[in-house]
């Protein structure tokens, strides 16, 4: 199978690493409307992120991971608007029909919505469907994290448990994003529905890395990790106003390692939104060095196999 950019009649280098990144997102903002590039607020987690509000093509994001050979690249929703939100599938399969990639795609459904089935079913008529990525109400920090359970769209909610039991009738994984202090709320999910492959987005996001923090952290963690069947992205590692850097990052990156088992853990780009605060470059090759005590099999495992077995890619 030819690279991204190998597809696009762009230069790669092959001593880059080989890799098939699990997460990343495009967007049009001429032909589509993404509230929250549309409406910016300075008060989010991205800390400033005007940049990114632009168009971002599959030409951008080749250009972004240039030094590496992309097999294949998993699309996920990006806030689109959720009331056309079978748009954004119909057009990043067109992007694919136009570049060959990418490869899987992960899109958007309220599970707690009545037509939460219909959605799903329109989704479902496109090829490369392979998830849904849902995000359940969450509180807006851990002090809160009570007050939201059993509260329409949460993980408690039956509506919703309900619209989540449709994607093992489905065949699709789910796409698990909430902050650290409700993942042993998604453990409980997990344990529910053993037979739905799920996948934690950006490490239950470890924003606070106090020992408090990281403790409440971890236990969410090791919640989700006792699950077979969840598995980790390894991305998203950005603190707001904060560099990126290897020493701040080794930590949480191998313990969630050491508690998923390498089998279970995959890399993931997140860019555009990843790159307000490193570049794709270096963004690969902080994740390789911190990486670097494992074979040569395992970080081929780590890289494009984990994420090649959990999305169905084909790579012939």
């Amino acid at each position: 199978m030819k690279t991204i950019h190998e597809k696009l009649g762009l230069e790669t280098k092959s001593e880059g690493i080989t890799l098939i990144d699990a997460h990343h997102h495009l967007w049009n903002l001429d032909l589509h409307h993404y509230p929250w590039l549309k409406n910016y607020d300075p008060n989010t987690f991205l800390g400033d992120y005007r940049s990114l509000i632009r168009n971002y093509l599959l030409e951008d994001y080749a250009k972004d991971s240039a030094g590496h050979r992309i097999l294949a690249t998993v699309h996920c929703e990006a806030d689109h608007d959720y009331n056309h939100e079978v748009s954004e599938t119909r057009w990043v399969h067109e992007q694919a029909e136009r570049t060959g990639f990418p490869n899987a795609v992960v899109a958007h459904v309220w599970f707690h919505h009545d037509n939460c089935e219909e959605i799903l079913t329109q989704h479902k008529q496109f090829p490369l469907l392979r998830g849904i990525r849902s995000k359940p109400v969450t509180a807006s920090c851990s002090e809160q994290a009570e007050t939201v359970k059993g509260a329409a769209g949460s993980m408690q909610d039956e509506k919703w448990l309900t619209g989540f039991a449709l994607l093992e009738k489905y065949q699709l994984s789910w796409d698990l994003r909430v902050p650290f202090w409700h993942l042993e709320e998604a453990a409980q999910v997990a344990r529910a529905f053993p037979n739905t492959r799920i996948v934690l987005n950006h490490m239950g996001f470890p924003w606070d890395r106090s020992e408090q923090g990281l403790a409440l952290w971890r236990k969410g963690m090791k919640a989700l990790a006792a699950c077979p069947n969840v598995y980790v992205k390894i991305s998203e590692l950005g603190l707001r106003d904060q560099p990126w850097t290897v020493e701040g990052n080794r930590g949480v990156v191998l313990e969630t390692v050491e508690m998923f088992g390498i089998a279970r853990c995959m890399f993931a780009s997140n860019f555009p939104v990843a790159g307000l605060q490193i570049s794709y470059h270096d963004l690969v090759n902080n994740i390789s060095e911190i990486l670097s005590g494992f074979s040569q099999q395992q970080r081929d495992a780590f890289f494009w196999q984990n994420a090649q077995s959990f999305y169905r890619i084909d790579l012939s």
